[in-house]
């Protein structure tokens, strides 16, 4: 094993090394399950490339050795690999997924680099505020622009209306009703 990655001993010592970084990716594994030594290369990697002291770390947990610690986090296959944000779990990847598991490292390495401009103020399981790296609109525009662009723009609100009322006047003295909406310049598939 890595010098990069920490086994877990106890259900003390796992509680001491989330208490030591921002960030913990926890490789729950079994030295029975075939895809868990199918990942072991990639979680290595991982841990050699990214890891950052007091930010982000990598820690494995033998489920076997462990079962507190696996029941505590509701692990029921193996390889489960869980990245914790300060005791809190941000994301639970199940099976050995490389891409899903060095999707979910980068994501944590990157937040873990330091506040920036899309560093989230406020932050619980499925709720984020503060988030936006820029704000929803632009500062200097009307608080009612986007209502505008509903009714006034391309395929907006009036568009509609207009579209609507010529089609039913168009289908409303025709002999064949459904050719002459077809045909018609007011029909939306025939929008220009």
């Amino acid at each position: 094993m890595s010098g990069k990655i920490v086994s877990v001993t106890s259900s003390s010592h796992f509680s001491q090394l989330l208490a030591q970084s921002t960030y913990t990716v926890v490789d729950f594994y079994a030295d029975w399950c075939g895809p868990c030594k199918t990942i072991a290369p990639v979680f290595q990697s991982l841990a050699e490339k990214e890891t950052k002291a007091g930010k982000l770390q990598f820690v494995k947990v033998d489920v076997d050795a462990q079962q507190d610690v696996a029941r505590k986090y509701g692990v029921s296959a193996m390889p489960t690999f869980l990245v914790i944000k300060s005791s809190s779990v941000v994301d639970t990847i199940r099976g050995a997924n490389p891409s899903a598991l060095t999707a979910a490292v980068r994501k944590a390495a990157n937040d873990s680099s330091g506040p920036g401009a899309s560093a989230a103020v406020f932050q619980t399981k499925g709720r984020t505020l503060g988030s936006a790296a820029e704000p929803s609109r632009p500062v200097n525009e009307s608080p009612f622009a986007g209502l505008q662009r509903l009714v006034f723009g391309n395929g907006g609100l009036s568009d509609i209306v207009v579209r609507f009322v010529a089609l039913y006047v168009v289908s409303l003295f025709a002999f064949d009703a459904f050719k002459a909406a077809e045909e018609s310049p007011f029909n939306i598939k025939a929008r220009r």
